[in-house]
């Protein structure tokens, strides 16, 4: 059976609103994108309310597929700081046995943005790798799983305001992991895992989960130097 396309719907705040209201109906396999544009360091919060408990939301950070929330596993609302600039997208769906079930919810979702974004270094200040957004780019020590086994892994940085940064590692299985670096320290990711962060020198080792994926950063390839 082929599979149902996913609706995409633009979202847009009136003059001086920084957050929406949205209303809908699902049924069975639906699903809605709804998109807006936001920029790194900007806070997103979102806040689901369906009349089937099957109905769920997830949040995925601009450039990336992978969803950084999970509403069926951590619940219907999200607060956290964007590492990326682009279209963000909230997705509304039912779980698969009531969309199976062709069952149906109405809904209504609150968007909201706030917070200014970090603005990426002009390139006047500190020139782009030609052809790309991205200030500099460098080789860091990185792994996964719980052997510890070091890896190398191509990192590339889009340099902001105030020592800020959005840093983009491609991991041994080619999969892209955006960080972002507040005032030189990580705050934020992409992806639903929790983000742990240790200091070791001028090194930053962030890591995704418990066990999960490992990644170190020096404090150069963020601020430059």
């Amino acid at each position: 059976m082929a599979q149902t396309a996913i609706e995409s719907q633009r979202v847009t705040f009136r003059a001086g609103a920084d957050s929406t209201l949205l209303q809908g109906q699902l049924k069975g396999d639906q699903t809605i994108d709804y998109s807006l544009r936001a920029g790194a360091g900007q806070t997103l919060t979102v806040e689901l309310k369906g009349s089937n408990p099957q109905n769920y939301v997830n949040v995925m950070a601009a450039e990336t597929d992978t969803a950084l929330f999970i509403g069926s596993s951590s619940g219907n609302r999200f607060r956290g700081l964007l590492p990326s600039d682009g279209d963000v997208r909230v997705r509304v769906y039912l779980m698969r046995p009531a969309a199976r079930r062709n069952e149906t919810s109405r809904y209504s979702l609150r968007i909201g943005i706030s917070g200014a974004p970090l603005a990426p270094v002009p390139s006047s200040r500190d020139a782009v790798i030609p052809g790309t957004p991205y200030h500099a780019s460098a080789e860091v020590s990185c792994g996964s799983g719980g052997s510890g086994q070091a890896a190398r892994c191509q990192a590339f940085v889009i340099r902001r305001a105030n020592n800020s940064g959005t840093v983009v590692v491609t991991n041994p299985a080619g999969q892209k992991r955006q960080f972002l670096f507040v005032k030189g320290q990580a705050v934020a990711s992409d992806q639903p895992e929790t983000l742990s962060v240790q200091r070791r020198g001028d090194v930053s080792v962030l890591s995704l989960g418990e066990n999960s994926e490992r990644y170190e950063i020096v404090d150069a390839l963020v601020v430059g130097g």
